[in-house]
């Protein structure tokens, strides 16, 4: 079954148990979000919950949080990719492309754990 499909399964099944479908949307995924009681908020594909700020207001920090825990994941992801082609990859120049975007990558994912510090 995909991603897709069993996110709809989840909702129909969120819906079946009382949640209520909004009118706003995951900031981190765009998945349309249920709000279910006791848990306010909800995005079932990401099975988190959300906030979302009124305008004027400043961003909640949970949004930041879930975008680049998200983007590390990614990140993170990608990496482990590209070392198990450096592993097989026996081309020099192909090994300099892949050396290359696995420093970019690795620079990225050091941005990202530093933002997620607290100041």
């Amino acid at each position: 079954m995909s991603k897709d499909s069993e996110n709809i399964k989840k909702m129909a099944d969120q819906l079946r148990q009382g949640a209520t479908l909004t009118g706003h949307s995951c900031p981190a995924c765009f998945s349309p979000l249920f709000k279910i009681k006791g848990k306010g908020l909800w995005c079932v594909s990401c099975q988190k919950p959300v906030k979302i700020a009124k305008e004027g207001e400043n961003e909640p920090q949970t949004k930041k949080t879930t975008v680049s825990s998200t983007l590390e994941t990614t990140i993170l992801n990608k990496i482990q990719e590209l070392e198990k082609q450096l592993i097989e990859e026996t081309d020099p120049e192909k090994l300099g492309k892949l050396g290359s975007s696995l420093s970019i990558l690795l620079e990225n994912l050091e941005k990202i754990q530093k933002m997620k510090k607290p100041t």
